[in-house]
């Protein structure tokens, strides 16, 4: 599944709920639905409030399932990362005027099973993430 759309944060919840929708076909819990929706929604807030903080860009949101696997990359070609290590310590923000609380990063590493960023200054990022959706018996449904 790809799904490219406008920086803007009225589509934050957009996103999120294609995902969704795209993940409900493993049959996931709520729970499991639930992290999988907040690690969405850090991503492209990220790449709205800091990959394109002086004009609109394009967001990207590719998603795909193995088996009991659902992978979801989500890029930008905004400004990218200066110092990615830093970026990615809890509580470190860049924009302290707008309230951020610096844990997106952190959030993501937490929900999902896997986290990778990659960036670039000046040429966008691509963060990639994947959770293993929990089997569940007939008993547990």
């Amino acid at each position: 599944m790809k799904l490219e759309f406008a920086s803007k944060s009225t589509n934050e919840s957009f996103a999120r709920v294609v995902v969704a929708a795209f993940a409900a076909q493993l049959d996931p819990t709520l729970e499991e639905l639930s992290d999988i929706k907040t690690a969405v929604s850090e991503a492209v807030t990220n790449a709205i409030i800091h990959g394109y903080e002086y004009g609109e860009g394009i967001i990207t949101v590719e998603c795909s399932i193995y088996e009991s696997i659902i992978e979801i990359e989500i890029s930008d070609s905004g400004k990218g990362i200066g110092d990615l290590k830093e970026a990615m310590e809890p509580f470190f923000t860049s924009k302290p005027n707008l309230e951020r609380s610096g844990m997106g990063f952190t959030v993501m590493e937490t929900f999902m099973d896997s986290l990778e960023v990659e960036s670039m200054e000046g040429k966008g990022t691509v963060i990639k993430m994947s959770k293993r959706i929990r089997e569940l018996s007939d008993k547990e449904r």
